[in-house]
């Protein structure tokens, strides 16, 4: 179905913009419709095929053709005997003959319809449109399967039933009945063949109408990144459908009119291990997907701990084949966020896993997030200020922020208080659920291991927070944090080199915290299992908690940020100073051109480039007009109008553009959002990789005729099948003829 208004050069093209009309039924005034419409391609069009895919807007309509008493503009109602008559046609040459022709064709053509009108009267016998050729016919039908399938993904619909061989597990499902709907309204053409499926070849059908769907929209998505140019690959953490584990992909690029985009192109398996899952879906997403890894330019991944190794075995061999394609961190997470959740150590992944349960207990209940403040005013009394501003926060996702840490270490003895109110559940307020959710909160937070995990995690994470803020900011700030990236480094390596005295300092801030608690201090109950130790031996926590949690965490911090911000990276987040908003602020100091050395081969003319930087700082060094403000941002700068007389520069933004580090503009992200909000609101049963596909890129108009040619294309056998199961019914008459 055609959401925009076929009529040539008009710029409707979604429904809320203006009313958009079906094409009439009846083939007269269809025809009459087509011939206004002056559009070559509907010419061969039957008013069947014209009723069901194409529109005309209100636009093309004289105002006594439609109700103009209606309530709202897009509640208009058409006249049954309006014709269009309003249509922006090219301009011809002012020739009277030219004026005489159309003027004689169209008294003929008045005078062909009125003879047709004297016959049909006469005779009063009606002639149907002539019935579509099989070919035709199966076309059609699996336009409509497609159109319904593209539906029920765009609105997060299950299709329904288990896609088996059984013929009952179709029978209730929703696409059945949207079927049905559509049938029962008139769809006559698609009851024979529905008949067809319907005795059992539908579970099989749908199976190859979904991965026809999918197929079909990665290809007009891929098709768009590659007309422009360098992309970034980003992985987001791995998540259950149909009881495996899969890998969500985007692509982040820039396109035509300069703009960010981000796109979701779909999951992939992820269910082998170690070398072979990285082969797999390298060749997957290159062979099966058709995804061209050597416009590549960066790669951005995050994860948990439960999938780290597998997923650090998927960026080696990237980079090993791709060397191009530059290892970052990802804008929607925090640093210290991705940090912590690629930890493996059992006291940090508890943190972690508790944060997500606080998180899910107080988002959506008013009534505990009062009695979380109620807790909060308990323990800070003479601190009226502190308190307000931790009440605050809590009404924030604060968990998922860059200052986690520090908030829960500052509330924890106020969550303690309040789950255990929760649990105690003394006034009869709490259903069963929230008590048993407050008890697991509560016996996480009543740990000794998880009390010192977050206090080493706050501790060492205190050295990134402002970094990773900065990364998050704005361009100055990004800048800014890649020129203080060897600072912050030096002070995690100069805490790792000290981590006695460190860790000391920790425990004795865990200890004082755990006892204001009661809680008791010990090491891990299961890691003295382990030890198989005789009765009466114990385990030091302090050494213990050096061991397995301090010098692992400042180990792998190190190790991370290492990865994340090489040379390329810093050299490329130093490249902002492009921007002219933030080179006027670093007055007398030059571009570094060495920065921009890495993108030689990715430029249109590196010859030319030092002279090109020289004419774009004397533009923006000369005096502004009154108002005239420099662009301060990567987005203000690509959408300068006189940027493409310096494409090297404008090469260089773009890469800029495609980095995963710098956050998006509020508009380009929807592709993630949409996704988020897909895994949060859809049930793991209900998920499938497939129609999440075009659920998340519902802003793409899809082309239901290219779907059907690619699934013709892919099984013209099924056609092929049904003309044999016909051939012997045929050729079986004359034998029982003789018999």
């Amino acid at each position: 179905m055609q959401y925009f208004c076929v009529a040539p050069n008009c710029a409707t093209k979604k429904s809320n913009q203006h009313p958009l009309f079906r094409f009439p039924k009846d083939a007269e005034r269809c025809k009459q419709w087509v011939d206004k419409c002056n559009h070559e391609d509907l010419n061969d069009k039957s008013p069947e095929q014209l009723y069901r895919y194409y529109r005309l807007c209100v636009k093309h309509f004289d105002p006594s053709s439609y109700d103009s008493n209606a309530t709202e503009y897009l509640s208009t109602v058409l006249k049954d005997d309006a014709i269009p008559s309003i249509f922006d046609v090219p301009s011809q040459p002012n020739s009277t003959q030219l004026k005489r022709n159309k003027a004689m064709a169209e008294i003929a053509e008045r005078d062909i319809q009125m003879r047709k009108k004297v016959k049909k009267s006469q005779t009063e016998t009606t002639t149907d449109p002539p019935e579509p050729s099989e070919e035709e016919g199966y076309k059609e039908y699996l336009k409509a399967l497609f159109e319904l399938l593209v539906l029920l993904g765009e609105q997060n619909i299950p299709v329904g039933g288990s896609l088996d061989t059984k013929k009952e597990s179709m029978t209730s499902s929703n696409f059945v009945e949207l079927l049905d709907y559509r049938m029962n309204a008139g769809e006559e053409a698609l009851k024979k063949r529905w008949a067809e499926d319907k005795d059992g070849n539908l579970p099989t059908r749908l199976t190859e109408l979904i991965d026809v769907c999918e197929k079909c929209v990665r290809s007009e998505l891929l098709e768009e990144v590659g007309q422009n140019g360098f992309f970034s690959l980003i992985t987001d953490e791995v998540v259950v459908i149909s009881d495996e584990w899969h890998l969500p992909v985007f692509l982040r690029y820039v396109d035509k009119k300069n703009s960010q985009q981000e796109i979701f192109l779909g999951f992939l398996n992820f269910e082998d291990e170690g070398d072979s899952v990285a082969g797999k879906l390298l060749s997957e997403l290159t062979e099966k997907w058709g995804v061209k890894m050597e416009q590549c330019r960066a790669q951005s991944h995050s994860c948990s701990a439960t999938h780290f190794s597998q997923v650090k075995d998927v960026v080696a061999k990237l980079k090993e084949q791709y060397p191009k394609a530059v290892i970052t961190p990802r804008s929607t997470c925090p640093l210290n966020i991705s940090l912590a959740n690629t930890l493996g150590l059992t006291g940090v992944q508890l943190v972690m896993s508790t944060f997500k349960k606080i998180h899910s207990f107080f988002t959506d209940s008013t009534a505990l997030q009062l009695e979380l403040e109620n807790a909060i005013a308990i323990f800070y009394p003479y601190k009226e200020e502190k308190a307000n501003e931790l009440k605050e926060l809590c009404h924030t996702a604060w968990t998922t922020s860059g200052e986690a840490f520090e908030v829960a270490v500052d509330i924890i003895e106020s969550l303690l208080l309040c789950v255990d109110s929760v649990h105690d559940n003394e006034d009869m307020r709490w259903n069963d659920q929230v008590i048993q959710d407050a008890l697991e909160i509560s016996k996480a937070l009543a740990d000794f291991e998880f009390i010192m995990s977050l206090v080493v995690l706050k501790s060492t994470l205190s050295l990134t927070r402002a970094f990773g803020a900065n990364l998050q900011g704005s361009a100055e700030e990004a800048h800014f944090a890649a020129d203080n990236f060897e600072s912050v480094l030096q002070s995690v390596l100069e805490v790792a080199a000290n981590i006695d005295v460190y860790h000391e300092f920790w425990y004795d801030e865990a200890v004082n915290l755990a006892n204001a608690m009661e809680v008791p201090i010990r090491a891990p109950r299961c890691f003295t299992k382990r030890q198989g130790l005789a009765p009466g031996v114990t385990v030091l926590p302090d050494h213990y908690y050096k061991e397995h949690v301090s010098a692992p965490v400042l180990r792998h911090v190190v190790d991370e940020l290492k990865e994340l911000f090489g040379d390329e990276h810093l050299k490329a987040l130093g490249s902002q100073s492009l921007i002219p908003g933030l080179r006027s602020k670093k007055a007398g100091e030059e571009t570094e051109e060495g920065n921009l050395q890495m993108y030689k081969d990715d430029i249109p003319n590196a010859g030319t480039l030092s002279a090109e930087l020289h004419c774009w700082w004397v533009k923006w060094k000369g005096p502004r007009g009154k108002g005239e403000a420099l662009p301060e941002s990567l987005g203000e700068t690509l959408g300068l109008a006189d940027l493409k007389f310096f494409p090297n520069v404008l090469a260089v933004l773009r890469l800029l553009g495609i980095l995963p580090t710098l956050p998006l503009e509020e508009d380009c992200g929807l592709a993630y959002r949409r996704y988020r909000r897909y895994i949060k609101n859809t049930p793991d049963h209900c998920r499938s990789k497939s129609l999440a596909l075009l659920n998340v890129n519902i802003d793409v108009n899809h082309d239901l005729d290219a779907m059907v040619q690619a699934y013709m294309k892919a099984y013209p056998e099924k056609e092929k099948e049904k003309e044999k199961n016909k051939e012997p019914e045929k050729s079986t008459e004359p034998e029982t003829e003789k018999l």
